[in-house]
C-alpha cells in the first residue's frame, strides 16, 4: 500500500486544525573562534538493542572515523536514549547517531546539530513505526480480521484487557508516533488505558517481549524487526505485525556545534564520502548524506500536533485556556510550516 510521508499528512492535519571537553574559544579582540586541541571524540550510540549486539557492528565503523578524521574516536554505548542527549549536553559526547525524537530533544537542550541523514541499504530515507503481537495469539488473528492495518483499532478497542509496551521516551517510531497516530488521534490516554503499561528501554527488548509473551502488544520498527530477524530469527518467527505507520525521515547524525569547525569539516568529509559496503552493511546503511536540521521538522510537527490533540480532548481544562493553548500550538505548527 502506498504511503505518503508524515510531512504531506501534516499539511491536512494543519488544514484541519485552524568525557574531553571539545569546544573552540573565542577571541576576545575579533570574536572569531580558535580552536582547541582536541584530543578525543566520544561517539554516542543510542540503544536500540544490548551493547553486546551493537559493539560488533560498530567496531569497524569507529575504526574507520578514527584513521580518517585522525582522532581518537571512542564508541558510547548507553542504555537509555536519554544517555546520549545528556552525555552531549555536559560535553561528554561530541558526535553522535540519533533516532529523529532523541535528535530534536538534542537540538533543543544539547547543542546538537544535525550534519547527515542515514540512507537505508535499500536506498529509502525513511522507515515506519509498528505494533507488534505475538504471531500465535488471539490479538493477531482478531486484529488481522478486522482487515489491513487495523490493528490500531483492536487495541484501543480491548486496550483495558491487553498489557502495552513502548519502547523509550525518546524514540520516534517506539514512542512519539504511535502515541499521535494510535491514541491522541483518537483520545485515548495510554497511561489510562492498558491493564499494564511499560517502557521496555529498546526496540529489541520489546520484540523479545511480544515473542516470549511477557506482553501482548508493543511499538517497533521495520528495521530492528529486519535487524531481530539475524539476531534472533526464532524469535523473530513469533512476532506478528499489526499495524504499520506513515514514513518516518532516516535517523540523523549530530555534532555539538561548538566542536572546533576544521573537526567539523573533518567529520563531514568523513560521513560524505564513506561508502564501505562492508562496514555499512552491517548497520543496514548505504550511505550518508547532507542533512540540516530542519529534515527533522517533521518530528517537531508530530510533538505539536500530539499536543494540540491532547489539548483538544482534555475536559478539565477551561475554555478560555483551552483556547490560548490551541492557539499557539497552531501558531508554532505555522512556523515549523514555513
Amino acid at each position: 500500500m502506498k504511503r505518503r510521508s508524515l510531512l504531506q499528512r501534516f499539511g491536512f492535519f494543519a488544514l484541519a486544525l485552524t568525557g574531553v571537553i571539545i569546544f573552540a574559544a573565542c577571541n576576545a579582540n575579533n570574536g572569531t573562534q580558535q580552536a582547541l586541541d582536541v584530543k578525543e571524540i566520544k561517539f554516542g550510540i543510542i540503544s536500540t538493542e544490548s551493547q553486546s549486539n551493537q559493539k560488533p557492528l560498530w567496531e569497524p565503523f569507529i575504526q574507520a572515523m578514527e584513521k580518517e578524521i585522525g582522532i581518537p574516536v571512542k564508541p558510547f554505548y548507553v542504555t537509555q536514549y536519554s544517555g546520549v542527549i545528556e552525555a552531549m549536553a555536559t560535553g561528554d559526547v561530541q558526535l553522535a547517531w540519533y533516532g529523529g525524537k532523541a535528535y530534536v530533544e538534542a537540538a533543543r537542550k544539547s547543542n546538537a546539530e544535525a550534519f547527515t541523514q542515514t540512507v537505508n541499504a535499500d536506498g529509502s530515507k525513511g522507515y515506519v513505526s509498528q505494533l507488534i503481537v505475538n504471531k500465535d495469539s488471539k490479538i493477531a488473528a482478531e486484529a488481522k480480521a478486522l482487515g489491513e492495518n487495523k490493528g490500531d483499532e483492536y487495541v484501543i478497542k480491548n486496550s483495558k484487557n491487553l498489557t502495552f509496551a513502548f519502547n523509550d521516551p525518546n524514540s520516534a517510531s517506539g514512542f512519539l508516533v504511535p502515541s499521535y497516530y494510535v491514541f491522541a488521534k483518537n483520545n485515548v490516554n495510554p497511561k489510562e488505558a492498558f491493564k499494564r503499561l511499560i517502557f521496555s528501554g529498546s526496540h529489541e527488548a520489546t520484540a523479545l517481549a511480544v515473542a516470549n509473551n511477557q506482553v501482548d502488544v508493543a511499538t517497533n520498527n521495520n528495521e530492528s524487526l529486519e535487524r531481530l530477524e539475524e539476531t534472533n530469527p526464532e524469535a523473530r518467527k513469533n512476532i506478528e505485525v499489526i499495524w504499520t505507520s506513515e514514513l518516518i525521515p532516516t535517523d540523523p547524525i549530530a555534532y555539538r556545534k561548538d566542536l572546533p569547525e576544521e573537526v567539523k569539516q573533518k567529520i563531514r568529509d568523513f560521513f560524505y564520502n564513506f561508502k564501505d559496503e562492508k562496514v555499512l552493511a552491517p548497520l543496514a546503511w548505504k550511505e550518508f548524506i547532507p542533512a540540516n536540521d530542519a529534515v527533522w521538522n517533521t518530528i517537531r510537527e508530530l510533538e505539536t500536533a500530539k499536543k494540540i490533540a491532547e489539548v483538544e480532548s482534555n475536559k478539565d481544562l477551561k475554555e478560555e485556556d483551552k483556547k490560548q493553548q490551541l492557539e499557539e500550538l497552531n501558531q508554532q505548527l505555522k512556523e515549523l510550516q514555513k
